[in-house]
């Protein structure tokens, strides 16, 4: 099977590219340089004349609290325009198969937890981020409508936050866990008294390794077929106090960690209901621990390598 992964250089493109090519499939990856997402021809033109069997979206603009709040026009626009081109490009090039991969961000602010596919469009969404979201329901109805339409078997999957190699770990623009593993590794190299931290450290979040999640696309691709979007998660949660905590202790940080309630937690819990993908054989097999550790480790290679920046 030839599979294309858009967004291939990513944190989840990358796990994913890893795991095709693990099982033996053929992958079909591209740069910026081949391909502008933005630009539907190119697009098109792309998919034809590679013919790729099935399509995995993972191409996306994401970020933390910051950057949501800060360029909500920026995250709506080229989501919905990446993932608008990618399915028009896929559906006029006859491609059977299409993941589209969204984000546990479409569920209410305060959705029953833990969050069943069900409880989509219940409720008002998060404010800090609720542009991204409003992009990723979108794909969601999309793949619905496609499915419709055209008789298409795509499917879309909402995983819950991810992390691993290859995230971004910018300060400015990373997600929750990527900017505590780069915060609390410069306090500890740099011997640094005291690390603050935005919010009260009260909002539960559960995190999920890139690699498990790729695991998961893979298992939905083989036995799942339906409209209906599917979870992907550990469905276990902690508190962002503990995993500071946890990631300060692996990081070799012993100072003082100080919390700044002027600043928003986001969305107070966010715990997935798993049991349809787990229904389908597939269970998470990286603990937090072992992956915030290896995540750690890459991380630090990286800086040596000149790939990111400290």
């Amino acid at each position: 099977m030839r599979v294309y992964v858009a967004g291939s250089s990513g944190l989840v493109g990358s796990a994913i590219s890893r795991a095709v090519v693990n099982k033996g499939y053929e992958l079909i990856a591209s740069k910026r340089s081949e391909v502008d997402l933005f630009d539907f021809s190119q697009t098109l033109t792309f998919i034809s004349d590679t013919k790729p069997d099935l399509v995995i979206d993972a191409a996306a603009r994401v970020g933390g609290i910051l950057a949501n709040r800060e360029h909500p026009v920026d995250f709506l626009l080229e989501n919905l325009r990446i993932q608008e081109n990618l399915m028009r490009a896929s559906n006029l090039a006859n491609i059977s198969r299409f993941v589209f991969l969204g984000s546990s961000c479409i569920y209410p602010r305060n959705a029953l937890q833990p969050i069943k596919e069900e409880y989509l469009m219940t409720g008002p969404l998060e404010e800090t981020n609720s542009a991204y979201s409003i992009a990723k329901i979108a794909g969601v109805e999309l793949i619905k409508s496609y499915r419709r339409q055209f008789g298409r078997k795509w499917i879309s999957l909402m995983p819950t936050n991810i992390y691993g190699p290859n995230d971004n770990f910018n300060l400015e623009t990373s997600h929750v866990l990527a900017a505590l593993i780069h915060k609390f590794l410069s306090a500890a190299n740099s011997g640094q008294a005291s690390v603050t931290l935005w919010g009260t450290g009260s909002a539960r979040r559960e995190f999920l390794h890139a690699d498990d999640l790729a695991r998961a696309v893979l298992v939905a691709v083989d036995k799942y077929d339906s409209e209906s979007h599917l979870n992907v998660g550990t469905g276990e949660d902690i508190s962002i106090k503990e995993v500071a905590q946890l990631i300060a202790k692996i990081s070799g940080y012993y100072g003082a960690i100080k919390w700044d309630p002027t600043k928003p937690d986001g969305t107070p819990q966010k715990l997935l209901e798993v049991t349809k993908i787990k229904k389908l054989g597939w269970n998470p097999e990286i603990s937090l621990e072992d992956g915030i550790s290896s995540t750690m480790t890459w991380f630090k290679s990286a800086i040596e390598r000149g790939e990111v920046k400290k």
